[in-house]
């Protein structure tokens, strides 16, 4: 049950993050990158 918790804050956490971007796509390319772990390429940029 712990486990669902965590993933429930993390993903709110994540929510608010986005909100809280505002629209910079380069924050938001950042958060996108942190949630998904298994990515291993990288975005030169964001696009608009």
């Amino acid at each position: 049950m712990k486990d669902n918790d965590e993933q429930i804050s993390e993903g709110l956490n994540q929510l608010f993050e986005i909100i809280n971007a505002k629209g910079d796509t380069g924050e938001l390319a950042q958060i996108v990158e942190r949630s998904n772990p298994d990515s291993d390429t990288e975005k030169g940029s964001a696009k608009s």
